[in-house]
C-alpha cells in the first residue's frame, strides 16, 4: 500500500495530512486507554486500585508545604520554615540579640 506522494496534488496532500493527524489522535487515545487498563490490572494484582497509588513514586508531591518552624514574635502571621533565605525579620531579631531558638514555634 505504497502511496506515491510525488503524484498527489497539494489539495490531496493536505487532505491526507488531516486524515493522518486524526488517525494519530485516535491511536493515542486508544493506547492511553490500553495503558490505563494495564496499569489498573497491575495494581489489582497487588491488591490496590490505581487511585490508591501515588503517580509520582515515593517522593512527596510537588507543592507539598513544609510546616513553619519559626515565627515573628511581633507579628505571628509571619513564619519561616527554616529553608531558603532567612526573612528580614529573622535578621532583625538576631541583630537585636535574640537567639534563633527564641523564634521557634
Amino acid at each position: 500500500m505504497a502511496i506515491d506522494l510525488e503524484k498527489m496534488s497539494r489539495k490531496e496532500l493536505l487532505e491526507l495530512r488531516n486524515q493522518v493527524e486524526k488517525a494519530l489522535k485516535s491511536a493515542e487515545t486508544r493506547e492511553r486507554k490500553e495503558a490505563l487498563k494495564a496499569a489498573e490490572k497491575a495494581a489489582a494484582e497487588f491488591g490496590f486500585s490505581l487511585s490508591e497509588l501515588p503517580l509520582d513514586g515515593i517522593k512527596p508531591s510537588k507543592g507539598a508545604k513544609t510546616k513553619p518552624k519559626y515565627h515573628n514574635p511581633n507579628d505571628p502571621s509571619q513564619t519561616w520554615t527554616g529553608r531558603g533565605r532567612k526573612p528580614q525579620w529573622i535578621h532583625d531579631a538576631l541583630k537585636a540579640g535574640a537567639d534563633i531558638t527564641d523564634l521557634e514555634i
